[in-house]
């Protein structure tokens, strides 16, 4: 992890790779808020970060831009290390979260894991909180996931991004794997991110960027592609899902991921409904094959290693 550079004062980003988030720290007058907290393998980390820049102070606000393991992984271990913590998560899975319906939240299906946290407070698009001394206007951002939010600071033209817009494309849209027709939702939220017109962002993986205008460029292009060949981001959609848990595990036992595949609800929802002709076993074999030749992967004997 590293802090950038280039943002305004009192912004700093815990920079990671696509395991866990970017943690966003945000310091001033006021409350000290941290957005996204990362996988929960990783919340070691996190905690030693913040404790040498906090000086041993914890944050009052950790803020979730969204619900996706990767974002909120590390909540329960910040929770119960800062017990004064108040979550924040966006509106849309409040009531999953107050019950712990891994099912709603995903967590089962998707073969993933998130310890159990509790929310304080839910933060509803369209309007405005002071985060670290700091002006920002909370936007919805539907797409990745319908209920995401992204952060805006007008003062400073720092946008918090999330998975809606990273340097070089956008997260999965999730509702298009599961049938629905979500493509459009993405396109809207990349042109309320060019309403914006942001002068640095903060995307939930790499690191912060300015030329907005050429990601967004990008983001567009990939979206279109994407509206043409919508098999292809299921395929997509397959290599994150299974590129996220070979980040987790390192080296994966051939055998083992598939019998991971096999019994993870998601996997099989998925073929079931885009690839009925292809048994999970003969689409894992496509999609070892498309990790090994992105060069995401390659094998070791009988177990597929992590690579890239």
């Amino acid at each position: 992890m590293r802090a950038s550079p280039h943002l305004p004062q009192g912004v700093q980003v815990f920079e990671r790779g696509w395991l866990s988030s970017n943690s966003v720290l945000l310091q001033g007058s006021g409350q000290t808020v941290l957005v996204d907290s990362g996988y929960h393998t990783h919340a070691p980390l996190l905690l030693g970060l913040l404790h040498r820049q906090l000086q041993g102070r914890g944050p009052d606000v950790l803020l979730n831009t969204h619900l996706h393991s990767d974002h909120c992984g590390g909540n329960a271990a910040l929770a119960q290390r800062y017990p004064d913590l108040q979550i924040w998560i966006a509106p849309g899975a409040a009531d999953a979260v107050a019950c712990w319906d891994e099912d709603a939240l995903t967590f089962r299906a998707t073969g993933q894991q998130c310890p159990r946290f509790v929310a304080h407070r839910v933060v509803q698009p369209g309007t405005h909180l002071e985060l670290g001394g700091q002006h920002w206007e909370v936007h919805a951002a539907p797409g990745h996931d319908p209920d995401s939010v992204v952060l805006f600071a007008p003062a400073t033209g720092v946008l918090v991004s999330a998975d809606a817009l990273w340097e070089n494309g956008f997260g999965v849209v999730f509702p298009e794997l599961d049938g629905q027709d979500a493509f459009d939702t993405v396109a809207a939220t990349l042109d309320l991110i060019a309403d914006l017109q942001p002068r640095m962002v903060i995307p939930g993986h790499g690191a912060p960027f300015a030329d907005v205008e050429a990601a967004l460029a990008r983001a567009r292009a990939r979206l279109n592609h994407f509206r043409r060949h919508p098999l292809s981001h299921v395929r997509y959609g397959l290599k994150v899902l299974v590129k996220f848990k070979l980040l987790e595990l390192q080296t994966w036992p051939l055998d083992a991921l598939y019998a991971w595949a096999d019994q993870t609800p998601y996997i099989g929802a998925l073929q079931r409904l885009h690839f009925p002709d292809a048994p999970v076993p003969m689409l894992m074999d496509s999609v070892v094959h498309d990790l090994e030749a992105a060069g995401a992967a390659c094998r070791e004997g009988a177990a597929l290693v992590n690579a890239g």
